[in-house]
């Protein structure tokens, strides 16, 4: 590894080298009266233009930014009009999706200008003079090497791996120049191993010097990554997809995967996030491989089963080639690569919420839980509803440069595939509220309707027994408690019933999902105490996993409880989030286990998984003394961050999170 440029880009010196930001001239655009397509590619070429190339020392895959995020295309006035005609999904610039990479490698941008209109054309020109500027720049600086794949990658198609990897850092440069975010890399190794393998066979490379440049290319989505838009900071979408069913029968595993993995261990970087499509054809071997990064502190690999997903999104009206082919969003919504144009994240339901309002308002009528059940799951529909209703007139900027690797089509009006997708959070806070609530209500009636309201409304102020009962003694999923987990399958269930055969503006479906994103904080700031125990303010639990509070002394259960629902109906994504603490794996046995773990949540028809190695002493010291953690990883929630860079609630959170032990 080039230890200087591992050190230049871990400690942030080279930000030194930026510049100042760009005037702002969305103003000067509105007065002229601009198209935003001719807003999006003015700024996109002033930036380039006021790009200064910079080659770190020994870098191989260069490009860095130097000129901070650029202006807004629209003035405030100009996104309140549009904000009033239109949705607008988050920033309103197109995020999230997975463009087909190996299009534009395979035809270089002078042959993209055939398909591409005056503004991509544009694009590509003033793009092609900074590659130009750094080629220049990598001669004077005797840097021939780096001249000579800038002399041919992008403007030709690629046909060495260094090439390859060069082209894919200038379009993911640009994309993000652009305005796009959340830019995610897709199956990896299927569309990049073939330039690999080129040069093994052509033995321009071994595989040491392969490795090597694989090294550089993984530092090079560390480099900008400070300017990459998301909720806190390394939450930017960097997603790598490795591994999976090929398409043909067989399954991709090859050296390029290991390759992947191995760099991902030994930079111990947040980025790229490493993905593994795995299934029960996978040998122990590669959960072994993966448990490796675990064990590191990554927070990734994050593990997607294709022996669920796939036929779960043959059901949703994918085409069986092109769900086989399935990669993640930013976080872990299942999209399909250079054919979606999903909004996975368009929404989110909370399963909590529904059990609040049916506690408030139907409880004291309800004469069976079967009635009280029912107001829950009217709750969830009347949610569901408002979150399609909220749904019109969908509006993105466009963006001519991402237009590109879908052959200039604008990507902004969709795609072959359209579809929306909606979260559902707090789920173990609501089938556990419901447990208790059957259990001591309904079945056992030590606790009148009466007083349960009052307790929740006083957030168990004065109700120290009903508090205690509730968190520690009642039902909990993840405990194997057969009507807890019986009524986790129930919300499920509500929630696809809800979005089954609804229909979006663009044609696609409406998607039920079991991640949760942030609204994890947010939904449980919304309402007070819960049923089950939980205080007001007190978080629910992350994704698809057991609450906070449940006592739990083995992972086998929570996997159990948690693949016991059909999770091809609410395949939007969301992994089961597991956490173990760290000193587990100083024993190599328990390392297999894990593994095996891994394996058993695959064959109990699980979907998605993510396992997080921490140590609370180690998080609690690094909240008192953050210079000494700078490089400490955690999962938070389909992403991995430095902790000391988070905000202290999302901190708590995982510190709060239960260590789970083999």
């Amino acid at each position: 590894m080039n230890e200087e440029l591992y050190r230049i880009i871990t400690s942030h010196e080279h930000r030194a080298l930026r510049g100042p930001a760009l005037p702002d001239l969305s103003a000067e655009y509105a007065a002229e009266g601009l198209s935003p397509r001719a807003r999006m590619s003015d700024r996109f070429v002033r930036l380039m233009d006021a790009e200064t190339p910079h080659i770190l020392p020994g870098q191989k895959i260069v490009f860095l930014r130097t000129v901070p995020k650029p202006y807004d295309c629209f003035t405030e006035a100009e996104w309140a009009e549009i904000q009033s005609k239109h949705f607008i999904h988050e920033l309103g610039y197109i995020s999230n999706i997975c463009p087909d990479h190996g299009f534009l490698l395979k035809i270089g941008l002078e042959a993209a200008k055939d398909f591409a209109d005056e503004y991509g054309r544009a694009d590509i020109d003033a793009l092609l003079r900074l590659v130009e500027r750094y080629r220049a720049l990598a001669v004077k600086e005797g840097r021939d090497d780096v001249a000579e794949v800038l002399a041919k990658v992008p403007a030709k198609p690629a046909e060495t791996f260094r090439e390859a990897l060069q082209f894919f850092r200038i379009v993911h440069f640009a994309l993000w120049a652009e305005g796009n975010y959340h830019n995610t890399v897709g199956r990896f190794d299927k569309w990049m191993m073939p330039y690999l393998r080129h040069d093994l066979d052509a033995g321009i490379l071994d595989e040491d010097e392969a490795y090597e440049l694989l090294l550089d290319f993984f530092l090079s989505f560390n480099i900008d990554s400070d300017l990459y838009n998301g909720i806190q900071q390394g939450d930017n979408g960097q997603s790598m997809m490795l591994g999976g069913d090929d398409g043909a029968g067989g399954r991709i595993w090859n050296d390029l995967t290991e390759l992947c993995l191995r760099a991902s261990g030994e930079l111990k970087l947040i980025d790229p996030k490493i993905n593994l499509r795995i299934s029960k054809k996978t040998p122990l071997s590669i959960y072994e491989e993966g448990t490796k990064l675990t064990k590191v502190g990554l927070g990734f690999p994050q593990y997607s089963n294709d022996d669920t997903v796939i036929p779960a999104l043959v059901k949703l009206g994918y085409d069986p080639a092109d769900a086989a082919d399935y990669t993640v969003a930013a976080c872990w919504e299942f999209i399909i690569p250079g054919k979606g144009m999903e909004i996975a994240n368009i929404g989110a339901m909370s399963y909590p919420l529904a059990v609040d309002r049916a506690f408030h308002t139907s409880l004291l009528s309800a004469e069976t839980f079967d009635d009280f059940a029912a107001a829950v799951k009217r709750e969830i529909r009347a949610q569901a509803e408002e979150i399609m209703a909220k749904v019109h007139d969908l509006w993105f900027v466009p963006s001519p440069f991402l237009d590109l690797l879908y052959g200039g089509r604008d990507i902004s009006q969709g795609n072959k595939y359209n579809n929306f997708g909606i979260h559902g959070t707090g789920i173990s806070c609501a089938a556990d509220s419901l447990a208790a609530i059957k259990k001591y209500v309904y079945d056992e009636k030590a606790v009148s309707k009466e007083d349960y309201l009052a307790a929740v409304d006083a957030d168990f102020a004065g109700y120290d027994e009903l508090l205690h009962r509730l968190r520690y003694e009642s039902p909990k999923v993840g405990c194997g408690n057969e009507e807890a987990d019986r009524l986790l399958v129930w919300l499920t269930e509500a929630f696809h019933d809800a979005l089954d055969g609804r229909r979006n503006e663009r044609g696609g479906i409406w998607r039920a999902g079991t991640g949760s994103a942030m609204f994890y904080l947010w939904h449980a700031a919304e309402i007070g105490a819960s049923p089950d125990g939980r205080r007001k303010n007190e978080p629910f639990a992350a994704n698809y996993s057991p609450s906070l509070f449940a006592k739990i002394d083995n992972p086998l259960g929570i996997v159990k409880s948690f693949t016991a629902p059909d999770l091809t109906k609410v395949c939007n994504g969301g992994p089961l989030t597991l956490e173990f603490d760290s000193g587990i794996f100083a024993e190599e046995e328990n390392c297999s286990k894990v593994a095996a773990l891994v394996r058993y949540f695959v064959q109990s028809g699980g979907h998605q998984l993510q396992l997080n190695a921490v140590s609370r002493e180690a998080l609690l010291d690094a909240q008192a003394h953050p210079e000494k953690y700078g490089r400490l990883i955690v999962r938070i929630w389909g992403w991995s961050a430095y902790f000391v860079e988070l905000d202290k609630g999302f901190q708590d959170h995982v510190i709060r999170r239960q260590e789970y032990r083999m």
